[in-house]
Protein backbone atom coordinates (compact mmCIF):
# COMPACT_ATOMS: atom_id res chain seq x y z
CA UNK A 1 0.00 0.00 0.00
CA UNK A 2 2.81 2.40 0.83
CA UNK A 3 4.14 2.35 -2.74
CA UNK A 4 0.66 3.03 -4.13
CA UNK A 5 0.20 5.93 -1.72
CA UNK A 6 3.48 7.45 -2.88
CA UNK A 7 2.44 7.02 -6.53
CA UNK A 8 -0.91 8.67 -5.78
CA UNK A 9 0.80 11.61 -4.02
CA UNK A 10 3.14 12.11 -6.98
CA UNK A 11 0.23 11.98 -9.43
CA UNK A 12 -1.81 14.39 -7.32
CA UNK A 13 1.00 16.93 -7.30
CA UNK A 14 1.69 16.61 -11.02
CA UNK A 15 -1.72 16.17 -12.62
CA UNK A 16 -3.96 18.14 -10.24
CA UNK A 17 -1.39 20.82 -9.42
CA UNK A 18 -2.52 20.47 -5.82
CA UNK A 19 -0.94 22.67 -3.17
CA UNK A 20 2.02 21.14 -1.34
CA UNK A 21 0.09 21.20 1.94
CA UNK A 22 -2.76 19.22 0.36
CA UNK A 23 -0.41 16.56 -1.02
CA UNK A 24 1.40 16.29 2.33
CA UNK A 25 -1.88 16.00 4.25
CA UNK A 26 -3.32 13.34 1.92
CA UNK A 27 -0.15 11.32 2.10
CA UNK A 28 0.00 11.56 5.90
CA UNK A 29 -3.68 10.62 6.28
CA UNK A 30 -3.37 7.61 3.98
CA UNK A 31 -0.30 6.34 5.80
CA UNK A 32 -2.22 6.69 9.08
CA UNK A 33 -4.95 4.47 7.59
CA UNK A 34 -2.27 1.98 6.54
CA UNK A 35 -0.91 1.94 10.11
CA UNK A 36 -4.41 1.23 11.42
CA UNK A 37 -4.76 -1.69 9.01
CA UNK A 38 -1.37 -3.12 10.07
CA UNK A 39 -2.33 -2.86 13.75
CA UNK A 40 -5.72 -4.45 13.05
CA UNK A 41 -4.05 -7.38 11.32
CA UNK A 42 -1.71 -7.84 14.28
CA UNK A 43 -4.64 -7.82 16.71
CA UNK A 44 -6.19 -10.85 14.99
CA UNK A 45 -2.89 -12.70 14.89
CA UNK A 46 -1.89 -11.85 11.32
CA UNK A 47 1.44 -10.07 11.49
CA UNK A 48 2.09 -8.51 8.10
CA UNK A 49 4.65 -6.03 6.81
CA UNK A 50 2.41 -4.51 4.18
CA UNK A 51 -1.27 -4.08 3.33
CA UNK A 52 -2.61 -5.27 -0.01
CA UNK A 53 -4.86 -2.51 -1.30
CA UNK A 54 -7.04 -4.96 -3.22
CA UNK A 55 -8.02 -6.56 0.11
CA UNK A 56 -9.38 -3.35 1.66
CA UNK A 57 -13.17 -3.33 2.01
CA UNK A 58 -15.78 -0.75 2.97
CA UNK A 59 -16.01 -2.42 6.38
CA UNK A 60 -12.30 -1.81 6.97
CA UNK A 61 -12.78 1.88 6.19
CA UNK A 62 -15.87 2.14 8.40
CA UNK A 63 -13.99 0.48 11.28
CA UNK A 64 -11.17 2.99 10.87
CA UNK A 65 -13.57 5.96 10.89
CA UNK A 66 -15.42 4.59 13.91
CA UNK A 67 -12.14 4.30 15.79
CA UNK A 68 -11.19 7.85 14.80
CA UNK A 69 -14.53 9.24 15.98
CA UNK A 70 -13.69 8.19 19.53
CA UNK A 71 -10.88 10.72 19.86
CA UNK A 72 -10.61 12.93 16.76
CA UNK A 73 -12.61 16.00 15.80
CA UNK A 74 -15.23 15.56 13.13
CA UNK A 75 -13.28 17.76 10.73
CA UNK A 76 -10.30 15.42 11.08
CA UNK A 77 -12.45 12.39 10.31
CA UNK A 78 -13.90 14.15 7.26
CA UNK A 79 -10.45 15.06 5.99
CA UNK A 80 -9.13 11.53 6.37
CA UNK A 81 -12.15 10.08 4.60
CA UNK A 82 -11.62 12.59 1.78
CA UNK A 83 -8.04 11.37 1.41
CA UNK A 84 -9.17 7.73 1.32
CA UNK A 85 -11.89 8.47 -1.25
CA UNK A 86 -9.44 10.41 -3.43
CA UNK A 87 -6.92 7.56 -3.28
CA UNK A 88 -9.45 4.95 -4.34
CA UNK A 89 -10.86 7.22 -7.07
CA UNK A 90 -7.33 7.48 -8.43
CA UNK A 91 -7.02 3.65 -8.50
CA UNK A 92 -10.44 3.40 -10.12
CA UNK A 93 -9.41 5.83 -12.85
CA UNK A 94 -5.94 4.42 -13.49
CA UNK A 95 -6.38 0.66 -13.12
CA UNK A 96 -10.14 0.16 -13.06
CA UNK A 97 -10.37 -1.20 -9.50
CA UNK A 98 -13.77 -0.34 -7.92
CA UNK A 99 -13.61 1.94 -4.91
CA UNK A 100 -14.69 0.45 -1.55
CA UNK A 101 -15.14 4.00 -0.24
CA UNK A 102 -17.72 5.06 -2.83
CA UNK A 103 -20.80 4.44 -0.65
CA UNK A 104 -19.34 5.76 2.62
CA UNK A 105 -20.80 9.08 3.72
CA UNK A 106 -18.85 11.73 5.53
CA UNK A 107 -19.99 12.65 9.07
CA UNK A 108 -21.96 15.88 9.22
CA UNK A 109 -20.16 19.11 9.99
CA UNK A 110 -20.08 20.48 13.51
CA UNK A 111 -21.60 23.95 13.36
CA UNK A 112 -19.11 25.97 15.35
CA UNK A 113 -18.54 29.71 15.44
CA UNK A 114 -14.96 30.70 14.66
CA UNK A 115 -13.08 32.18 17.61
CA UNK A 116 -12.43 35.87 17.08
CA UNK A 117 -11.08 38.89 18.92
CA UNK A 118 -12.94 42.17 19.10
CA UNK A 119 -11.32 45.14 17.27
CA UNK A 120 -10.13 46.68 20.54
CA UNK A 121 -8.58 43.35 21.53
CA UNK A 122 -6.69 43.19 18.23
CA UNK A 123 -5.44 46.73 18.86
CA UNK A 124 -4.38 45.73 22.37
CA UNK A 125 -2.65 42.62 21.05
CA UNK A 126 -0.61 44.53 18.49
CA UNK A 127 0.09 47.76 20.38
CA UNK A 128 0.80 46.32 23.83
CA UNK A 129 2.61 43.09 22.99
CA UNK A 130 4.46 44.72 20.08
CA UNK A 131 5.01 48.41 20.92
CA UNK A 132 6.08 50.61 18.02
CA UNK A 133 9.24 51.75 19.85
CA UNK A 134 10.59 48.20 20.16
CA UNK A 135 13.31 48.14 17.51
CA UNK A 136 14.53 44.57 18.04
CA UNK A 137 14.37 42.56 14.78
CA UNK A 138 12.23 39.79 16.34
CA UNK A 139 9.66 42.32 17.59
CA UNK A 140 9.53 44.11 14.23
CA UNK A 141 9.15 40.77 12.42
CA UNK A 142 6.36 39.68 14.76
CA UNK A 143 4.51 42.98 14.33
CA UNK A 144 4.75 42.57 10.55
CA UNK A 145 3.25 39.07 10.92
CA UNK A 146 0.28 40.27 13.00
CA UNK A 147 -0.40 43.38 10.93
CA UNK A 148 -0.25 41.44 7.65
CA UNK A 149 -2.44 38.54 8.80
CA UNK A 150 -5.07 40.89 10.22
CA UNK A 151 -4.88 43.42 7.39
CA UNK A 152 -5.21 40.94 4.52
CA UNK A 153 -6.89 37.80 5.84
CA UNK A 154 -4.11 35.62 4.42
CA UNK A 155 -3.82 31.99 5.43
CA UNK A 156 -0.68 31.36 7.45
CA UNK A 157 0.74 29.20 4.64
CA UNK A 158 0.19 32.08 2.22
CA UNK A 159 1.91 34.51 4.58
CA UNK A 160 5.08 32.44 4.95
CA UNK A 161 5.10 31.84 1.19
CA UNK A 162 5.27 35.57 0.38
CA UNK A 163 8.34 36.99 -1.32
CA UNK A 164 9.14 40.70 -1.25
CA UNK A 165 8.37 40.92 -4.96
CA UNK A 166 4.76 39.90 -4.21
CA UNK A 167 4.14 43.09 -2.20
CA UNK A 168 3.25 46.19 -4.26
CA UNK A 169 3.78 49.12 -1.91
CA UNK A 170 2.53 51.74 -4.36
CA UNK A 171 -0.78 50.00 -4.96
CA UNK A 172 -1.05 48.70 -1.41
CA UNK A 173 -1.69 45.18 -2.70
CA UNK A 174 -0.18 41.75 -2.17
CA UNK A 175 -0.14 38.97 -4.76
CA UNK A 176 -0.91 35.61 -3.20
CA UNK A 177 0.64 33.02 -5.48
CA UNK A 178 -0.72 29.47 -5.68
CA UNK A 179 -3.07 29.86 -2.73
CA UNK A 180 -5.63 27.21 -1.83
CA UNK A 181 -6.77 25.47 -5.00
CA UNK A 182 -3.50 26.64 -6.59
CA UNK A 183 -5.09 29.99 -7.53
CA UNK A 184 -3.40 33.39 -7.54
CA UNK A 185 -5.25 36.41 -6.15
CA UNK A 186 -4.61 40.08 -5.35
CA UNK A 187 -5.46 41.27 -1.85
CA UNK A 188 -5.40 44.83 -0.45
CA UNK A 189 -2.85 45.51 2.29
CA UNK A 190 -3.47 48.32 4.79
CA UNK A 191 -0.98 51.06 5.55
CA UNK A 192 -0.21 49.77 9.10
CA UNK A 193 0.78 46.42 7.58
CA UNK A 194 2.91 48.09 4.88
CA UNK A 195 4.63 50.25 7.53
CA UNK A 196 5.31 47.17 9.67
CA UNK A 197 6.73 45.26 6.69
CA UNK A 198 9.01 48.18 5.76
CA UNK A 199 10.27 48.46 9.35
CA UNK A 200 10.98 44.72 9.44
CA UNK A 201 12.74 44.84 6.07
CA UNK A 202 15.07 47.58 7.30
CA UNK A 203 15.90 45.56 10.42
CA UNK A 204 16.34 42.13 8.82
CA UNK A 205 19.57 40.56 10.12
CA UNK A 206 20.17 39.00 6.69
CA UNK A 207 19.92 41.28 3.65
CA UNK A 208 16.62 40.91 1.81
CA UNK A 209 16.23 40.17 -1.90
CA UNK A 210 13.21 40.81 -4.15
CA UNK A 211 12.77 37.08 -4.77
CA UNK A 212 13.57 36.20 -1.16
CA UNK A 213 11.06 35.43 1.61
CA UNK A 214 9.33 38.36 3.27
CA UNK A 215 8.88 36.60 6.61
CA UNK A 216 12.01 34.87 7.88
CA UNK A 217 13.64 33.61 11.02
CA UNK A 218 16.57 35.62 12.36
CA UNK A 219 19.02 33.55 10.28
CA UNK A 220 17.33 34.53 7.02
CA UNK A 221 15.47 31.28 6.36
CA UNK A 222 11.79 31.25 5.47
CA UNK A 223 9.67 30.98 8.61
CA UNK A 224 7.51 27.85 9.01
CA UNK A 225 3.78 27.85 9.71
CA UNK A 226 4.45 26.13 13.03
CA UNK A 227 6.81 28.95 14.04
CA UNK A 228 4.14 31.54 13.24
CA UNK A 229 1.65 29.61 15.39
CA UNK A 230 4.13 29.66 18.28
CA UNK A 231 4.72 33.41 17.87
CA UNK A 232 0.97 34.11 17.88
CA UNK A 233 0.39 32.05 21.03
CA UNK A 234 3.31 33.69 22.83
CA UNK A 235 2.15 37.22 22.02
CA UNK A 236 -1.46 36.41 23.00
CA UNK A 237 -0.30 35.07 26.36
CA UNK A 238 1.81 38.19 26.92
CA UNK A 239 -1.31 40.40 26.96
CA UNK A 240 -3.62 37.87 28.61
CA UNK A 241 -5.69 37.05 25.53
CA UNK A 242 -5.92 33.27 25.59
CA UNK A 243 -9.06 33.02 23.49
CA UNK A 244 -8.01 30.02 21.44
CA UNK A 245 -6.89 32.31 18.63
CA UNK A 246 -4.54 30.86 16.04
CA UNK A 247 -3.02 32.57 12.98
CA UNK A 248 -6.14 31.37 11.13
CA UNK A 249 -8.18 33.08 13.85
CA UNK A 250 -6.76 36.42 12.72
CA UNK A 251 -8.18 35.60 9.27
CA UNK A 252 -11.57 35.10 10.95
CA UNK A 253 -11.14 38.46 12.72
CA UNK A 254 -10.35 40.17 9.42
CA UNK A 255 -13.46 38.80 7.71
CA UNK A 256 -15.82 39.39 10.65
CA UNK A 257 -14.65 42.95 11.26
CA UNK A 258 -14.84 43.76 7.54
CA UNK A 259 -18.40 42.46 7.42
CA UNK A 260 -19.31 44.34 10.58
CA UNK A 261 -18.10 47.58 9.02
CA UNK A 262 -20.19 47.23 5.89
CA UNK A 263 -18.09 45.20 3.44
CA UNK A 264 -20.16 42.97 1.15
CA UNK A 265 -19.80 39.19 1.17
CA UNK A 266 -18.65 38.99 -2.46
CA UNK A 267 -15.71 41.30 -1.80
CA UNK A 268 -14.76 39.35 1.34
CA UNK A 269 -15.03 36.11 -0.63
CA UNK A 270 -12.61 37.49 -3.22
CA UNK A 271 -10.12 38.67 -0.61
CA UNK A 272 -10.21 35.40 1.33
CA UNK A 273 -9.90 33.32 -1.83
CA UNK A 274 -13.00 31.21 -1.12
CA UNK A 275 -14.20 29.16 -4.07
CA UNK A 276 -17.77 29.23 -2.76
CA UNK A 277 -19.77 32.10 -1.27
CA UNK A 278 -21.31 29.56 1.13
CA UNK A 279 -17.92 29.29 2.85
CA UNK A 280 -17.81 33.07 3.34
CA UNK A 281 -21.36 33.17 4.67
CA UNK A 282 -20.23 31.51 7.91
CA UNK A 283 -19.15 34.99 9.00
CA UNK A 284 -22.69 36.39 8.85
CA UNK A 285 -23.76 34.63 12.04
CA UNK A 286 -21.03 36.30 14.08
CA UNK A 287 -22.28 39.73 12.97
CA UNK A 288 -25.93 39.38 13.94
CA UNK A 289 -25.93 42.49 16.11
CA UNK A 290 -24.57 44.56 13.23
CA UNK A 291 -27.21 43.16 10.86
CA UNK A 292 -29.99 43.92 13.38
CA UNK A 293 -28.73 47.48 13.74
CA UNK A 294 -28.70 47.94 9.94
CA UNK A 295 -32.25 46.57 9.84
CA UNK A 296 -33.37 48.88 12.65
CA UNK A 297 -31.98 51.94 10.88
CA UNK A 298 -33.22 51.04 7.42
CA UNK A 299 -36.64 49.39 7.83
CA UNK A 300 -39.45 51.97 8.02
CA UNK A 301 -41.79 50.03 10.33
CA UNK A 302 -39.56 49.34 13.34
Amino acid sequence: MEAEVEAFAAALKKASRAADNTVTSYRRDLLAFRSFMLERAAMVGRRVDEIEVTGITADHIRSYLAELMKTAKRATVQRRLSAIKAFFRYRETTIGEPSPARSIRSPKNERRLPSILQPDEVRRLIEFSLPADDSKPAALRDRAIFETLYSSGLRVGELVGLNWRDIDEELGMVMVRAGKGNKDRLVPLGEPALDALRAWRRAMPVAWEPDGPAITNLRGGRLTTRSVETIVQRRLAAVGLNAGITPHGLRHCFATHMLGNGADLRSIQEMLGHASLATTQRYTHVSVNHLKEVYRRAFPRV
